[in-house]
């Protein structure tokens, strides 16, 4: 890539702490034009964020990183300023100026992929961790991106091309007078790669129902005690409760998390 993405990496709306992130190799220009300073590597430095003319924009702290040591593997710029938005749009608008390129959705994490720094499991792991309804869900997301998961695929590729190299060798060698394929290691490995792939299976549907949760339809006659029913499991007064037959007419969705599962309920 040669080209300078920037956007803004905090939620819309107003907050404390606003966060423009800049990748690429014109970041390092691109700070120093509106700091006024060279940057030195992971060092947060408070300054005046400046525009072309030099006035003040807003001020901050602005931090380097630079490659391949950094989120997409590319020099990165990190401006954390106040979070107000026309605050950050002025400051964006001025990163563009200097020569850097609105960047599309996730392609922060695409150029960390492309660079090698995440695989797809990971990369999918971050947007599973942002997403997260629970707190097992978050755990479970995190491992992955830290590469727990994408390690347990390896390994268990690795033992699949291991046992192919060993079974082609004995196809390729028929001369030998030991039967390397009547060997009851074969059996063995297989049946450990077996194992090993039912318990990646597992693990990864349990991530998809931690991830996805689980969705529950409470079903009954008029006045069975349904929105009651839901009310308890919400903690709160979700729908309305009355003698009168058919006063819950609309279909009530709830995320109710229990035991560390999310489940939405009908």
């Amino acid at each position: 890539m040669t080209d300078t993405i920037a956007a803004i990496a905090t939620p819309p709306g107003q907050g404390g702490i606003g966060v423009v992130r800049v990748s690429g190799p014109c970041s390092t220009a691109i700070a120093e034009a509106i700091c006024g300073l060279v940057l030195a590597p992971r060092q947060a430095v408070l300054r005046r964020f400046r525009a072309t003319a030099g006035e003040i924009l807003d001020q901050g702290i602005v931090l380097f990183f630079p490659a391949p040591h950094s989120f997409t593997g590319e020099d990165v710029v990190e401006f954390q300023g106040h979070g107000g938005p026309v605050v950050l749009d002025l400051l964006l608008a001025r990163v563009f100026e200097l020569g850097a390129r609105p960047a599309r959705p996730g392609e922060f994490s695409e150029r960390a992929f492309l660079n090698d720094k995440l695989d797809l499991a990971q990369a999918e792991a971050i947007a599973d961790l942002i997403a997260s309804d629970t707190a097992a869900a978050a755990r479970a997301a995190l491992r992955s991106l830290q590469g727990e998961f994408s390690q347990r695929v390896k390994g268990l590729v690795e033992s699949l091309v291991s046992l192919r190299m060993y079974v082609e060798a004995a196809i390729d060698f028929p001369e030998e007078e030991i039967d390397f394929l009547a060997d009851a290691v074969i059996v063995t490995r297989l049946a450990d790669c077996r194992e090993q792939l039912g318990i990646l299976q597992a693990a990864a549907g349990q991530g998809r129902l931690l991830r996805d949760g689980m969705t529950v339809v409470i079903a009954g006659r008029p006045n069975a005690g349904k929105s009651s029913l839901l009310n308890d499991l919400a903690g709160r007064e979700t729908a309305i409760v009355t003698a009168v037959p058919g006063t819950t007419r609309d279909v009530l969705r709830e995320r109710i998390s229990i035991d560390a599962v999310s489940y939405t309920h009908l």
